[in-house]
């Protein structure tokens, strides 16, 4: 099976430098210059600038030798997804497409996984989500992360084809649960970064780490997910993970906030779209998400963090 991977960010770079374990594949950049750079210095010196690129990735700025290949990893921003789907949807037809993002689309209000079986109906959606950073993988440290594919055949060919010593890989059907435990996470991220950033404590950060939880299997389970999916890694695993590191994003982008500090302006913080959608979605559905609904808001510049605490600690008393 032939492996390409379209996105040379640094999770992108990451998965290519694990998985050159299994052969050669080639890993495509959008920017001309950085490839040229990637190939000949053999190091992304913009996301993983210690890690050296083994002698089986071939770097490209150009899309043939990707859009040749059997299998392609989509790892590009959650945002993006789509256009990139429309504008190559004839070439990407009967191939068997990962979703590596993790993210709801603000127009069509879908997962990557689903964006993809929505514009190429014909080629094999699946994702790939769960507890794991960029920098973890690249360095060859254990993680375990979930491959959700409909077609189970598929899922365990994939399973076999992209596991490496050290990247475990567990497959699931449920390719719901796995897309929106994955994006409903990192709206928990920031919201737990703006409670460690403002000073509210850690016994804050997991009263909204566990009622985040709780919102996140209510809008999963309306939308079909299985509750053991969100039990797993796609859900628990990497809400715990983004809720409590620096390493991530979009936790940091929480704590940011918070500092009234600024933040990378071209950094992908997928979460703050994601909240958007899923206060949109939230409304639109009738689902009690009071936590995300309190990110957009901040996000959006409509509340500030002290308001949006109180709102939270303002709601009526119930069971839990």
């Amino acid at each position: 099976m032939s492996v390409a991977i379209a996105g040379a960010g640094a999770f992108g770079t990451a998965l290519a430098v694990t998985m050159a374990a299994n052969g050669p594949l080639t890993l495509w950049s959008r920017d001309t210059g950085a490839a040229e750079e990637m190939g000949r210095t053999r190091r992304n010196s913009r996301y993983l600038p210690e890690i050296d690129l083994p002698a089986e990735i071939a770097v490209s700025a150009e899309l043939e030798p990707v859009l040749a290949a059997e299998t392609i990893l989509l790892a590009m921003p959650a945002q993006s997804l789509r256009g990139f789907l429309q504008e190559h949807r004839a070439r990407l037809s009967g191939k068997r497409l990962v979703a590596c993002s993790k993210g709801i689309d603000l127009t069509s209000m879908t997962g990557t996984a689903t964006s993809i079986a929505e514009e190429v109906p014909d080629a094999t959606a699946a994702i790939l989500t769960g507890p794991s950073f960029a920098a973890d993988i690249a360095r060859g440290l254990p993680t375990a992360v979930t491959l959700a594919c409909a077609d189970a055949e598929v899922g365990e060919a994939l399973q076999q084809a992209l596991s490496t010593r050290v990247l475990r890989l567990y497959r699931s059907t449920d390719v719901v649960g796995a897309e929106l435990g994955g994006a409903l996470k990192n709206v928990m991220a920031i919201a737990c970064g703006a409670c460690i950033g403002g000073g509210y404590g850690e016994s804050a950060r997991a009263a909204l780490m566990t009622r985040g939880f709780a919102e996140m299997q209510r809008l999963a389970g309306h939308f079909g997910a299985r509750p053991e999916t969100l039990m797993g890694l796609s859900g628990l695993g990497d809400l715990a993970l983004t809720c409590t590191s620096e390493l991530s994003r979009n936790y940091r982008y929480g704590l940011a906030r918070a500092r009234r500090e600024d933040f990378d302006p071209n950094a992908t913080v997928e979460g703050a779209k994601t909240a958007e959608a899923v206060a949109k979605l939230a409304w639109r559905h009738g689902i009690d998400m009071p936590i995300s609904t309190l990110v957009a808001d901040v996000i959006g510049g409509r509340l500030d963090i002290e308001a949006a605490l109180s709102v939270l600690l303002s709601r009526p008393l119930k069971e839990e």
